[in-house]
């Protein structure tokens, strides 16, 4: 599904973290690792860890190109849960998420959120090198590093817990911002409060390493991948985002090399899957259309690629150039020998709608509605269809089903929303719009989204005013908690 961009403006005043990295650092230059789960939870219990690590999923959503794609979500989430589910110490469920930037980088934070820029999957050469990228993220949030920080800095007065956080928040997802923010405070020794120790990089390469291995992929690629980007650093005056925050000395990459050999090695058959996520984010968020056509062409030709993957590429960039005679008998190809692919029938989705045939894309997506129900996939593709053609009663069915399920799912809120709008149903329209400002932390615009709903229901309706000014004093009262976090 190819939606526009939503992306919400946040007041300052409405997240305090962005105000406190001007705060001085003054932190030291490396942190002992205390036993597990003891002094770090002293310092930072597992509930105000989550609250935190909202906060700053907020702050990421708001002021950062977060990339609302359900298939490429799908295939993230289903190789993020796979190797969850063979980490250990796991205390808290998990949360992937795309960035659209180029820098081939990932990071995790506080409450098991995990980021992942598109730049990640374009540099892999298979999925096991993408999966060991975010197994090492997974076993930073599972040994609690971050947390552990804390726990330093409590004999550090002069660094403050939310000015640290901030400095994170802003290093992880943009390293460059990060660096200048910290290079403006003239403390050189701050630098290394946000970035991973070397005794913490060890540990989660380790234990990264074996939540690979269990999960199924080639524990060896994790070596693959390190030396891979060792080698960028020879050749490149900036090394890759993911360095910043991720030392790499060589006494880590002949670590990490020396450890890989004690897995066996595993011949894994390539993955159509990743493959195909790889020439989506090459065609959608890497390159214009122009250049991804010429891209994969050239892979064409060369035929070094998978095959496959890359005609579902190309049909995407033809697509997005409105070359839609060219693209259609590619993707009609493709779905014609695996009608259940996700990536097939999202794109074909997107086909029909540019082709004006919304009505033809909802009966498409009805029945494999019914065999799939509630997969983000094909829901949200079927309720878009549904507002293309104009069916909005539908669509709002559809996504009030869907919402019950996955009650934050925040795509699937700003499409409701949309259908209330079509159909002018103001009260419901302000209240859903209400709801996805405060998945941006936007309480106080959400609390007058409230308002304005309150405008438009009768004076009779009294069950629904009183259930609408409870939500009123609620995004009051967390605006307040929000500033006190």
């Amino acid at each position: 599904m190819q939606l526009k961009s939503a992306f919400i403006t946040l007041c300052s005043a409405a997240l305090t973290f962005s105000l406190l990295v001007s705060e001085p650092l003054k932190a030291q230059t490396s942190f002992t690792l205390p036993d597990l789960g003891t002094s770090a939870l002293q310092a930072l219990p597992l509930e105000k860890e989550k609250a935190i690590g909202e906060v700053m999923m907020m702050q990421i959503r708001g002021s950062s190109p977060v990339i609302n794609d359900p298939v490429l979500d799908e295939y993230l989430t289903t190789i993020g849960r796979k190797l969850v589910a063979n980490a250990n110490d796991v205390r808290f469920p998990f949360s992937f998420f795309w960035i659209n930037n180029s820098e081939i980088n990932a990071f995790a934070f506080y409450g098991g959120h995990v980021g992942v820029h598109t730049g990640l999957i374009a540099q892999a050469d298979n999925e096991s090198q993408f999966a060991s990228v975010l197994g090492h993220e997974i076993a930073h949030v599972t040994q609690r590093h971050l947390a552990r920080r804390i726990q330093q800095q409590q004999d550090n007065s002069a660094l403050t817990i939310a000015g640290m956080i901030a400095g994170i928040l802003a290093t992880v997802v943009a390293p460059d911002a990060g660096i200048a923010i910290i290079s403006a405070s003239q403390t050189q020794s701050a630098f290394s409060q946000l970035t991973h120790s070397r005794s913490a990089e060890q540990e989660a390469d380790r234990i990264g390493m074996q939540t690979l291995n269990n999960a199924g992929f080639d524990a060896r690629a994790s070596s693959e991948f390190l030396t891979k980007l060792a080698a960028q650093i020879r050749y490149k005056y900036k090394p890759p985002a993911f360095l910043l925050t991720h030392p790499l000395p060589e006494s880590r990459v002949s670590d990490v090399r020396l450890r890989a050999e004690q897995y066996p090695q595993r011949h894994i058959n390539a993955s159509l899957e990743f493959s195909l996520a790889k020439s989506r984010v090459l065609a959608r968020y890497y390159n214009k259309p122009e250049k991804a056509e010429d891209l994969f062409r050239k892979l064409l030709r060369e035929n070094i690629y998978n095959n496959t993957a890359l005609k579902y590429g190309l049909a995407i960039s033809l697509l997005d150039q409105k070359k839609l005679d060219e693209a259609a008998p590619m993707l009609d190809e493709l779905l014609k020998n695996d009608p259940k692919n996700l990536f097939y029938i999202d794109t074909h989705t997107d086909l029909l709608i540019a082709q004006k045939k919304a009505d033809e894309a909802v009966k498409f997506l009805a029945d494999l509605n019914q065999y799939r129900p509630n997969n983000q996939v094909i829901t949200l593709n079927y309720a878009n269809a549904a507002l293309e053609a104009e069916q909005y009663e539908l669509a709002e069915n559809i996504l009030k089903s869907f919402l019950l399920e996955k009650p934050d799912h925040n795509l699937g809120k700003q499409l409701l929303a949309d259908a209330y709008k079509k159909q002018d149903k103001l009260a419901s329209y302000h209240e859903a719009n209400a709801d996805v400002l405060a998945q941006y932390g936007a309480y106080l615009k959400a609390a007058d989204e409230i308002q304005k709903a309150l405008n438009f229901v009768e004076s009779t309706e009294l069950v629904k005013q009183q259930r609408l000014k409870a939500l009123l004093t609620q995004y009051r009262l967390l605006q307040k908690e929000l500033a006190r976090l």
